[in-house]
């Protein structure tokens, strides 16, 4: 068979593009004139209420505002791709393809929109940016996009049935808006929540102690700048037969501990995590539970357990509520219950935390790692038969979320594993590449990225001992430090999942 001739085939092309004009009309003019008092009341509220994008701005900050993490990244994401998708649509696309509105006449006059556009019919801007908003959100919230983009697809109707377009007009910006939705995609990936097959936690039967009998709290009144002192004083009234010992300046924290420890079913401890994990070894060393009051600064692993506040931890030590999570022991002798960091990781987290409520986590991060990298000073390890430098080393107690340089929280405490997270600053212009990297989203991506879950590992320092922190508070400087799990080692109260 031979090919057709070239006229022949452009009029071959041209037939097939005025047969589907034909068609789109035909379309058009059996939904416009379709006499339907539910199309007639809903479909010019719909339409009025898409216009400028006003319904898909007030979806935004309802999320924003009641959502959870993946709805609000869901919406941040929706309206910038909406914005993209907006200037893409209006500037360059309606200027490239040149196409009349359709025929008002057929549309009922209940039914047509107030203000008629005067700019090209294609493609529908409106359809664009549902599209947009609905498929951007739905990158970060599944569910949430399933949902907005039904309604996203009946805001393309509404666009046909007020005669604003044609339905090809409605599926060019569909395409459009959805097209760049998975573009940014691509730019900047959604965060996805690892998912690691759990075990059901490991409970340990406790007798409830409604008034708090045989638990002796020890509490720095002062710590957590007088937050200890409200915590003290919610102890007495709500466990009136608990033992509340309130430390001294001068008194040794872990003697105080380990003597309250040796004569109480309970120890609580009320403090920031360097005192917890103080707490949570003489607890092991002892045999006894631990019950953990929020009294410190931050209180992650207080968090990370569901005690985020005194109430809590006073439920669960009521109900008897407790189950082992785990404890990451170094060299064998000190006890981790969240992190250990080299270099300026500690500088990386205050400064982005400081920011992060101002100008959003994202800007947060990028600013605070260009600070970081800016200031910090590298230091070389050797581990799995390779050395590089590194300026943020990250070991968490469990596997904490989202993925990349930003570790934030724990959704299991008791999978066996740790977290190791290392940006490797020893290679040519690293520091330019990283921060590229992280502002387009794509640090996993990165090969100065490493990211490992293992249940040890050991890293040494080959030009002499390196500042270890531990907890969000300097430890100890180390040539060698060997990291092993103590799987679900130390019982602690906290809520029923």
């Amino acid at each position: 068979m031979g090919f057709l001739p070239l006229g022949r085939r452009g009029r071959g092309i041209r037939q097939i593009g005025e047969g589907l004009g034909t068609l789109d009309r035909e379309v058009f003019e059996a939904i416009a004139g379709s006499p339907s008092p539910l199309l007639d009341t809903v479909m010019p509220r719909l339409t009025r209420a898409a216009d400028h994008s006003k319904l898909w701005f007030a979806i935004a900050a309802g999320l924003t505002a009641f959502g959870n993490p993946s709805m609000r990244r869901g919406a941040a994401r929706g309206v910038a791709t909406l914005a993209v998708t907006s200037i893409v649509t209006n500037q360059g696309a309606k200027r490239i393809w040149k196409r009349e509105r359709p025929n008002r006449s057929f549309v009922p006059l209940a039914r047509q929109a107030r203000r008629h556009p005067t700019s090209n019919s294609l493609p529908s801007g409106h359809s664009a940016s549902a599209a947009a908003f609905a498929v951007g959100v739905g990158l970060e919230s599944p569910p949430v996009g399933l949902g907005l983009t039904l309604l996203a697809g009946l805001v393309g109707m509404s666009r046909v049935a007020t005669g604003a377009h044609y339905p090809g007009d409605v599926l060019a910006g569909f395409g459009i808006g959805a097209g760049i939705a998975v573009l940014g995609a691509r730019i900047v990936p959604p965060i996805v929540e690892t998912q690691l097959p759990a075990s059901e936690p490991l409970r340990v039967d406790t007798p409830p102690r409604p008034e708090g009998k045989g638990l002796t709290l020890v509490i720095n009144s002062a710590s957590g700048s007088g937050t200890g002192a409200w915590v003290a004083d919610e102890v007495r009234e709500a466990l009136p037969l608990a033992e509340i010992v309130e430390l001294g300046e001068g008194d040794d924290v872990k003697a105080v501990m380990r003597s309250a420890a040796e004569r109480a079913e309970v120890l609580g401890v009320g403090g920031g995590d360097g005192t917890v994990a103080a707490a949570a070894a003489i607890a092991v060393d002892t045999g006894v539970p631990l019950a953990v009051f929020p009294a410190g600064t931050f209180n992650h692993f207080a968090k990370d357990i569901g005690c985020d506040a005194a109430a809590r931890t006073i439920r669960a030590v009521r109900e008897g509520s407790v189950s082992c999570v785990d404890l990451v022991c170094l060299n064998d002798e000190q006890v981790v219950v969240n992190t250990a960091s080299i270099g300026a990781y500690p500088l990386f987290v205050q400064t982005r935390e400081k920011l992060e409520h101002k100008i959003g986590k994202p800007l947060a991060g990028v600013y605070a790692m260009f600070h970081t990298l800016r200031r910090g000073v590298p230091v070389r390890i050797e581990y799995d038969n390779k050395t590089l430098q590194t300026s943020l080393f990250f070991l968490g107690n469990s596997v904490y979320l989202p993925t990349g340089f930003a570790p934030s929280r724990r959704t299991r405490m008791d999978d066996g594993l740790l977290d190791v997270r290392i940006l490797e600053t020893g290679k040519r212009f690293s520091r330019l590449r990283i921060l590229a990297a992280l502002a387009l989203g794509r640090l996993t991506r990165s090969p100065l990225y490493h990211e490992l879950r293992v249940p040890e590992f050991t890293f040494r320092s080959p030009d002499g001992p390196t500042v270890l922190a531990l907890d969000g508070e300097v430890g100890m400087e180390l040539d060698q430090a060997r990291f092993s799990v103590r799987y679900r080692a130390l019982p602690v109260f906290r809520p029923v999942a």
